[in-house]
């Protein structure tokens, strides 16, 4: 039998010395889940568009009253076929690559672990790419049998081949290598973006103009139906990602200690992995690559609020879907008309913060 009771706390042993941080996590997430309110009606009234943003929340809130002209026809098709899904998805997307990274940070037990860094979006990338590429001749009959999902489906299948493969490499006698990891991580990730040149060299002038948003990343082409296909996938992989940080807390104090507390050591690591690679999976299929998430909004909360995955979890969730956001809205304003890939954001704000990651480890900064 689990003793919850020890589980628990070894979420909190690495915060012992500021003493117990559940209060403070509590209160941190609830000014989260306000944060993000406000991310998503400051990205649903921003935009190239001049609808009055007092008649957009008020008519997504209570519907536009007959005959009342405050929003035009052009505007709520702006607010509800193009803004509301991207929105939505940006959500999605933001929330699924930082409860991804946190999963990823308390399994490796390292907080520089990254679906990025490790080669899992690459893989993702791969598996998406040979169906945009390759769908018409040799994947037509997956595209056939599963119409849009062959898309998420085969970023998912390239994403989970990927974190199979690098967990075999990194692994030994039940032991996970963290070096072995990220060294496997970059080789693998460095195959994978091979394999993706060679399936770009061979596309047309049509499907390179669908690849361009693969490089940076994007939420520009979000809608209804790319919603409908993923929505589901990332979903259910946050629903059960929770579920995972008990066993996460007690894994911190060793693979042996947390086996003998009860936790199926092997099970967690596959369903975690499972788990990261249907979130990523589904969310580079629609968005690209976007960096950073999965590692800075882990990283920061732990220093706000402690290593305990009870909190740590849900609070990446919400920081990751509202910093999505705000970058996407950065980057369709910053050079408007025109629109910057978020991918770009988020690597101008994401990687100064790894650095100062690497630094603070190193003893260069104390803080």
């Amino acid at each position: 039998m689990v003793d919850h009771s020890i589980v628990a706390a070894a979420g909190t042993m690495a915060a012992a010395t500021d003493g117990d941080r559940s209060r403070r996590a509590r209160f941190v997430i609830l000014l989260l889940c306000l944060g993000l309110v406000v991310a998503v009606l400051l990205s649903l009234t921003s935009g190239a568009s001049d609808a009055s943003p007092i008649g957009v929340i008020s008519d997504w809130l209570f519907g536009a009253v007959p005959g009342d002209p405050a929003l035009s026809a052009r505007d709520r098709l702006i607010v509800y076929d193009i803004r509301l899904p991207r929105v939505i998805l940006g959500v999605l997307i933001g929330a699924a690559l930082a409860v991804s990274g946190a999963v990823m940070q308390g399994l490796f037990r390292n907080p520089l672990a990254d679906p990025g860094l490790i080669g899992v979006s690459a893989g993702s990338s791969l598996g998406a790419v040979a169906v945009i590429v390759l769908g018409a001749t040799v994947l037509a009959p997956l595209t056939l049998a599963f119409g849009t999902l062959a898309l998420p489906l085969a970023a998912f299948c390239g994403g989970l081949a990927t974190t199979l493969l690098l967990y075999q490499v990194a692994t030994r006698q039940g032991r996970t290598s963290v070096a072995t990891m990220l060294l496997a991580g970059i080789a693998l990730a460095a195959l994978a973006m091979a394999l993706t040149g060679i399936l770009i060299f061979m596309a047309d002038d049509r499907q390179l103009r669908d690849l361009t948003f693969w490089q940076l990343g994007s939420l520009a082409g979000a809608t209804w139906q790319k919603i409908g296909s993923v929505g589901p996938v990332i979903v259910l992989a946050l629903a059960a990602m929770p579920f995972l940080a008990r066993g996460l807390n007690a894994l911190a104090l060793g693979e042996a200690t947390a086996g003998h507390l009860g936790i199926p050591v092997q099970r967690l690591k596959y369903t975690a992995i499972v788990g990261v690679s249907a979130a990523v999976g589904a969310s580079v299929a629609v968005s690209g690559g976007i960096g950073f998430v999965g590692i800075v909004v882990p990283h920061l909360l732990r220093l706000l609020i402690g290593p305990d995955n009870r909190y740590l979890l849900p609070a990446s969730a919400l920081l990751g879907a509202s910093l999505l956001l705000l970058a996407d809205a950065v980057a369709r304003t910053i050079v408007a008309p025109a629109e910057l890939p978020i991918g770009i954001v988020t690597a101008v704000a994401g990687a100064p913060f790894f650095l100062w990651i690497l630094l603070r480890k190193r003893g260069v900064i104390d803080l």
